[in-house]
């Protein structure tokens, strides 16, 4: 098998993840979006003690509020509250009661960090904000690569970022028990549009000297031989990357989780579509673009 028919078969699973996401999605288990786009409270307090999750979940069950609770803290002392679906007016409400009746569970609980509500409202607008970040960043680097290369690199690239992002949604639909959608998430996305880019440059950059010193070979050979070159330096910064961000997942609080296995699983992606798509999807648009100058 060439690796030419690897790529389409790279191709397939990825559609495959992305369908599958999508049937997800329709049947309402799409992404869990966190307090900065559903819109809601969040409240952290230092208990003065290690925290049994039980506890601080009996008395939001006593207030009749459900809430997503993380353990927080070296000494697990902290606990962190989220609160969806709620009204301006009932935060104070809210917040008061609550730390009445932890009081009687943990009587040295001190608030720890800042009370935030986040409106609906400032949440789509968060959303809208990251969705033309990206556009915009895809856009430019279109006009760049086309520039820099060609318009079939610039293209193939920019293909390969959406891919990237389409990815990175995708696992947020598939792992929605264990990630939520917040700021962190559009954090790491801008974060592997710009490690992956780098990855397909680099490859791009060996395909057109390559390309230079054969100017009649196969474009899907050339591509071959390019990615091969660069294998070595791919596994070396790919590695070294994923060391620092999977201790960063293993060692890190909650709100550091959030923001690790979105860029682990965006990382993995990267080095998967530049090496075994984006070369190849240039070397496919390269190969029309030579039959239609051969036609005209």
């Amino acid at each position: 098998m060439n690796v030419k028919n690897r790529s389409r078969i790279c191709l397939t699973v990825s559609v495959c993840i992305f369908v599958l996401a999508l049937i997800l999605t329709l049947f309402g288990h799409g992404i869990n979006q966190g307090i900065d786009f559903a819109g809601g409270l969040s409240m952290q307090y230092d208990m003065g003690k290690e925290v049994t999750q039980s506890d601080v979940e009996a008395v939001l069950k006593e207030m009749g509020v459900e809430a997503n609770i993380s353990v927080q803290g070296a000494a697990h002392n902290e606990v962190n509250i989220r609160i969806k679906d709620i009204n301006t007016e009932d935060v104070q409400a809210i917040q008061q009661n609550f730390e009445t009746k932890i009081a009687e569970v943990y009587p040295d609980v001190k608030q720890s960090g800042e009370v935030n509500y986040v409106g609906p409202v400032a949440g789509r607008t968060l959303l809208s904000n990251a969705f033309w970040s990206v556009l915009i960043a895809s856009a430019l680097m279109l006009v760049y690569i086309a520039i820099r290369f060609d318009l079939s690199s610039g293209l193939a690239a920019v293909l390969g970022l959406i891919h990237d992002v389409l990815m990175m949604l995708s696992f947020m639909v598939l792992l929605r028990s264990i990630l939520q959608m917040n700021s962190t998430f559009i954090a790491a996305m801008l974060t592997i549009v710009g490690y992956s880019i780098n990855n397909t440059i680099v490859i791009f950059d060996r395909i057109r000297e390559n390309t230079r010193k054969s100017p009649a070979a196969d474009r899907v050979t050339i591509v071959n031989r390019s990615v091969k070159e660069c294998l070595g330096r791919t596994l070396n910064t790919t590695i070294t990357t994923l060391i620092t961000i999977v201790a960063l997942y293993v060692l890190g609080v909650a709100s550091i989780k959030e923001f690790a296995l979105p860029i682990i699983i965006g990382i993995l992606s990267g080095v998967y579509s530049a090496n075994m798509i984006n070369g190849y999807v240039w070397a496919f648009l390269e190969g029309k673009l030579r039959k239609s100058k051969k036609k005209a």
